[in-house]
């Protein structure tokens, strides 16, 4: 069977674009390497531009009843400065953003492809991706089995992220570490003092994070740390800590707003690592292989877009494929490549832009002395900022 489409990676990006896909009666196959569910390293935060897309996938109800309470106001934690605004509102919907742990958000997704009609192969690997005869050709393998098989498609979406490693075009190849690196850090918290409907920014020395409420009256505490602070700060009074708990030392002794907010509160859970992350936009289209998600590009996790991000860029995929399929199956996909990665950089190249800029404030000491000053005085900046990272300005498909 050649299917229409062939997704790697059941993760927001790829879920979704599946689902859309099969809801517009495509034939799609989608490969997933881990069984679900799943935590991630990651923010958790999805911004309220992402809910009529929810809508649209009829889970909104769902997602908000199981997601944390509304996140109405942006804060920044930075030495003994705890910091404020009100969140603006996003444009389309006049609704605010709400976390939700991935081991529930991917479940959700990847359930409702399933139930379009998407044949989902999990816990499955694609090792190999060839063109014969502009027919997509992907080997895939199975845990515990020696031999593998071919799945053939018109289209390969790629939604496998940017940390996997592998043979495939669109991975990344592997690379020295070095000192600038930034590995990422995920803990969650029970009883914590984080006011409801505050989601902070954390700037301290060589690095950043987030704290939002999520589901079950749990706070997620997410972060960047530079491989060469890390190192710094595991040489300290216990030199054989394990890193999470060193990354958490070193961001309380320069956040009082993160001291105050875990006093008293407990961990909840293991704390998860990755990395390192690597920021930038990638190949978005070549040879009937489309990018999305993290494989297409990835926005430093300063602003918490990265899940919103993905998403919307599968809608924008997902319509554009739609838009073009009588093309892709006369084997055509170059044009709408061309337009999926001109549409992609117009509206995510900003947020990334935004993002760098923002990271390298955060991570700068004698910025953040700089700034504090201005955001205490003028916290209409705080608000301009979560303009600038996309969290009030929708994704509207290209053919709406």
């Amino acid at each position: 069977m050649i299917y229409d489409a062939l997704v790697i990676g059941g993760g927001p990006a790829g879920a979704t674009v599946a689902w859309l896909l099969a809801r517009s009666g495509w034939s799609v196959v989608l490969l997933e390497k881990t069984v679900f569910p799943r935590r991630k390293v990651c923010g958790e935060f999805l911004s309220a531009t992402s809910l009529p897309l929810l809508r649209m996938l009829g889970v909104e109800k769902m997602f908000l009843d199981m997601a944390g309470p509304p996140v109405q106001h942006v804060g920044l934690y930075a030495g003994a400065r705890i910091l404020s605004a009100p969140m603006p509102v996003a444009t389309e919907t006049g609704a605010w953003g709400r976390a939700l742990g991935r081991e529930h958000l991917d479940c959700m997704l990847l359930n409702g492809a399933r139930q379009a009609g998407v044949e989902v192969m999990q816990p499955c690997v694609a090792s190999k991706l060839a063109i014969d005869h502009g027919i997509q050709v992907c080997t895939v393998q199975q845990p515990g089995k020696d031999r593998g098989f071919e799945v053939q498609a018109r289209v390969t979406v790629a939604a496998h992220g940017s940390w996997g490693k592998g043979r495939l075009p669109t991975h990344i190849p592997g690379r020295k570490p070095e000192p600038s690196d930034l590995l990422a850090f995920k803990g969650n918290f029970m009883r914590t003092a984080l006011p409801a409907s505050l989601m902070p920014l954390l700037a301290f020395p060589g690095g950043y994070g987030g704290m939002v409420h999520t589901d079950h009256g749990r706070v997620s505490l997410s972060c960047c740390i530079r491989r060469d602070v890390l190192q710094q700060c595991r040489r300290g009074p216990e030199p054989h800590r394990a890193a999470a708990k060193a990354v958490l030392a070193h961001i309380m002794a320069h956040c009082y707003g993160v001291q105050s907010a875990l006093d008293g509160a407990h961990a909840e859970g293991a704390w998860l690592s990755a990395g390192p992350i690597q920021p930038g936009i990638r190949a978005l289209h070549k040879d009937g292989i489309f990018a999305v998600g993290n494989t297409a590009g990835e926005a430093h996790p300063v602003v918490a877009e990265g899940i919103s991000m993905a998403m919307q860029g599968a809608w924008l995929l997902a319509d554009l494929l739609i838009t073009g399929r009588n093309e892709i199956r006369r084997g055509n996909t170059r044009a709408t490549g061309s337009a999926y990665a001109r549409a992609w950089r117009r509206h995510f190249a900003p947020r990334l832009r935004s993002a760098a800029l923002f990271a390298q404030l955060a991570m700068a000491p004698a910025a953040t002395r700089i700034l504090l000053p201005l955001f205490q005085y003028i916290p209409g900046l705080l608000a301009g900022c979560t303009r600038l990272s996309g969290k009030t300005t929708a994704v509207i498909p290209v053919s709406a």
